[in-house]
């Protein structure tokens, strides 16, 4: 260890395409906002970042925007998401410690190109970061789960964000395979909007989709849910009729909004179904015994997990805090990389 690294903060990040979290070693999650920033038009004065600038999106005036600076899981705009973490780590560590103590690990797909991965680095350094490195998101995910991938044993995570869906076979501390698509949480969301528009004209937009997606979305039919969730939720949507262009309401169910969500999610099921596939058998064997643990934001969509399991025959756990996961592994895995045992392990609740 250096002599800097005996005095650093660690600083684990998932920058992801709809929330930012930021995990400090020793402190547990200390930043959880939207991944927006709103800025002036012009002079780019930060205006709001995080919760406040989510509230402003489709409501600004000429003078300000309202960005999501990330895409499908990447940057699509540096030079804000540069402004927005430099926002973030400046309400946790005074500024004139920063560049002298602050080592980040952030959580990226693995679908990512080089540029892609440069622009996160970069992006972080200018922030004042004193040292970045990247970490795919599953292999993250899976140490912020507390799974034992130090063993020679299979261990299967599939971790959906708002951008991407990553699914991963790792054992011995390293991914045997993995997979990721751009498919995720904001396409939940952007196939709804599809989907109203399409039939019943009616114009929505998608924090309306995403509010309706957490309310009443779901992934399974009926028979596959508890007797709580047979029951249909209803929910009632505000937007512009295509047609003549004036205000409507639409009511709409949660049989509707399963059907709105079979596109994005049956992607999603595809994906985990072509890994397994691809799983060498004696770590498909070590899959089927302890289950494919789920993570992300994405995977908290009701009946999700039960229909994952159905069509893959496998046992899924849903970890107790799927959103931070991402976060926390990156900030941990400066300390497991060193000492690769685990104390406990996520599959005892598949033996309870």
């Amino acid at each position: 260890m250096g002599f800097f690294d005996r005095f650093s903060t660690d600083v684990g990040i998932d920058l992801g395409t709809c929330n930012t979290l930021i995990y400090i070693h020793g402190k547990g999650i200390i930043i959880d906002e939207p991944s927006v920033i709103a800025v002036e038009k012009g002079t780019r004065r930060i205006r709001a970042v995080g919760a406040e600038a989510k509230n402003m999106l489709d409501k600004t005036p000429n003078s300000i925007m309202a960005i999501r600076p990330l895409e499908a899981g990447v940057i699509s705009d540096i030079d804000s998401t540069e402004m927005m973490i430099k926002y973030f780590i400046s309400k946790i560590i005074p500024r004139h410690k920063i560049v002298q103590s602050v080592r980040m690990k952030i959580g990226i797909p693995s679908c990512v190109t080089q540029v892609e991965k440069h622009a996160v680095v970069e992006a972080a350094l200018k922030a004042g970061a004193r040292q970045v490195e990247v970490i795919p998101e599953s292999l993250a995910a899976a140490i912020g789960a507390q799974i034992p991938i130090n063993e020679p044993a299979g261990h299967m995570i599939c971790d959906i964000g708002g951008g991407t869906s990553e699914v991963s076979v790792i054992s011995l501390n390293d991914m045997v395979i993995t997979s990721s698509i751009r498919v995720g949480g904001d396409d939940f969301d952007k196939a709804i909007v599809k989907h109203v528009r399409d039939i019943h004209n009616l114009i929505i937009g998608e924090p309306a989709a995403e509010r309706l997606k957490i309310q009443i979305g779901n992934a399974s039919p009926p028979n596959m849910t508890s007797a709580a969730d047979k029951e249909i939720r209803t929910m009632e949507l505000k937007g512009v009729d295509a047609i003549t262009g004036l205000p409507r309401r639409l009511e709409i169910d949660s049989v509707e909004a399963r059907e709105a969500l079979k596109e994005p999610v049956n992607r999603i099921v595809e994906e985990i179904r072509s890994v397994l596939a691809q799983t060498p058998p004696e770590l498909a064997a070590d899959v089927i015994d302890r289950g494919i643990v789920m993570t992300g934001g994405g995977s908290m969509l009701r009946g999700l997990p039960e229909l994952i399991s159905k069509e893959t025959g496998v046992p899924i756990i849903l970890v107790e805090r799927p959103l931070e996961c991402v976060a926390i592994g990156a900030g941990e895995a400066f300390e497991f990389f060193k000492d690769k045992s685990t104390a406990r392990t996520i599959y005892d609740t598949l033996n309870n």
